[in-house]
């Protein structure tokens, strides 16, 4: 690990890139901290410990901390990602966008900025609804009020802040995509859960300490945590390879004999960690809107209650809907990503074709019906890692930060990350690295980056 982390460093274009990905987060955790006016911290802060398992605790731990602060980006990426699905459900619905989205370059940066104005017209509404609301609805906590001068005017000055942070947030994930190394969106989401991390087993310790909780119970936490951890790493890893075989063909004065093979890999998760980020940020809009509408009475305020217990983590109304969208998002997301069509017709122009299956249409129907099964089966592998560890959260008491989903984000975005500074070394052909010092290559890439043939 020490000799990869100096070959990097001693790659300037790479050790830029790096460096640049750390600065930004470093500017994205300072600004969590930053605080916007007009709220009383210390109630809020002690009305989000009271309620961690409920949907405050889950936005908290997506912003990193930034709710319980009541910092300048309480919003953090969530209206960035909220607007990222609008508008790819859009394009897939709206033919004129699908146009617009084909057009190479050009019409991608059409489409980001179509969600740029996307992202500032939901932070400002949200800003309201989402934020200064359900801090005005909610009562005094140890005889301190959480908001200062309820009123529009801190709505309006609150939406105003609030919405420039989260554009700046916006703006240094797009920086960490285009001038650093992985997503930007997901490496901030990231940095936010971590941040939790170190109050989380402290908080751990002091449960412990209080007799609140049993030495055997967090053993049995760190073991399923680690088990956990192998089985997502194991199946974001793992691969359904397709065999292709190669027709004989002419290029130039070459010829290309039909023993070729090659093979189509296909993840079991190919939507990656877009599922439970999109799904977590579905489900918070209803049941937070739910938190302003509490003040009726009879039997509506009954119906209201109920409802929005349902909606909180670890509830069984919340669970089956994250266990939906997750599903759904998983081939959705599955489907603007990889079209089977598209695959069979690269296939027939190489000359490449899948043995015992014609080339053409047959072939993009095999290949689609492999990929429904392989999503199927992620996107049930990512409903499990997301709701059975908030279930025994919510039964045992552990920190909200060890959900999940959480866990999930952070693996799976660790391991896109290492896999792109993997991409880097290989493009540059770097002979400075040695086979057994590189995680996570395999055996043709070790002898790769060491300057020997890959065979």
């Amino acid at each position: 690990m020490t000799r990869w982390i100096s070959t990097i460093w001693r790659m300037p274009d790479l050790r830029s890139r790096v460096l640049f990905t750390l600065g930004m987060l470093a500017v994205y955790r300072l600004g969590a901290h930053i605080p916007a006016p007009g709220v009383n911290r210390e109630a809020l802060a002690k009305m989000i410990e009271k309620n961690s398992q409920s949907m405050f605790g889950l936005y908290d731990m997506f912003t990193g901390g930034a709710l319980g602060n009541f910092s300048v980006f309480v919003l953090g990426i969530m209206p960035y990602i909220t607007a990222s699905i609008i508008i790819q459900i859009l394009t897939v619905a709206i033919p004129a966008l699908e146009r617009i989205s084909k057009e190479g370059q050009q019409g991608r940066g059409r489409i980001t900025q179509y969600t740029r104005y996307a992202t500032i017209g939901i932070a400002l509404v949200q800003g309201v609804l989402m934020v200064a609301l359900p801090l005005e609805s909610q009562p005094p906590v140890e005889g301190m009020s959480i908001v200062l001068d309820p009123g529009w005017n801190f709505r309006v000055l609150t939406a105003i802040t609030l919405t420039a942070g989260s554009c700046f947030v916006m703006w240094i994930g797009e920086q960490i995509s285009e001038r650093g190394i992985g997503n930007g969106s997901s490496l901030i989401i990231t940095a936010g859960i971590l941040s939790r991390l170190p109050g989380a087993v402290q908080n751990s310790i002091v449960k412990l300490r209080n007799d609140e909780t049993t030495l055997l119970a967090l053993t049995l936490l760190g073991f399923g945590m680690v088990i956990t951890i192998g089985l997502i790493v194991w199946i974001e890893r793992a691969q359904r390879r397709i065999p292709i075989q190669y027709a004989k063909r002419i290029v130039g004065r070459k010829v290309y004999n039909g023993a070729q093979s090659s093979h189509l890999p296909l993840k079991i998760n190919t939507a990656g960690v877009i599922p439970p980020i999109f799904a977590s940020s579905v489900l918070m809009a209803p049941a937070t809107i739910l938190t302003f509408t509490q003040g009726t009475e009879g039997a509506a305020a009954d119906f209201v209650s109920a409802l929005t217990a349902a909606l909180q983590p670890g509830a069984w109304l919340y669970n089956y809907a994250e266990v939906g969208l997750i599903v759904f998002f998983a081939y959705f997301y599955t489907a603007m990503v990889f079209n089977p069509v598209d695959v069979a017709d690269n296939l027939k122009k190489h000359g490449g074709y899948i043995p015992g299956i014609r080339p053409g249409r047959q072939t993009a129907e095999y290949i689609d019906h492999i990929l429904t099964r392989l999503t199927g089966v992620g996107a049930l592998y990512m409903a499990g890692i997301c709701t059975l560890p908030i279930i025994l959260s919510s039964q045992y008491g552990t920190p909200f930060a060890f959900g999940g989903t959480g866990l999930l984000i952070v693996v799976n975005v660790s391991l896109d990350t290492v896999a792109q500074i993997e991409a880097q070394l290989l493009t540059q052909h770097y002979d400075g690295i040695s086979g057994p010092q590189a995680p996570g290559m395999s055996g043709g890439r070790r002898r790769l980056l060491a300057g020997a043939d890959p065979v």
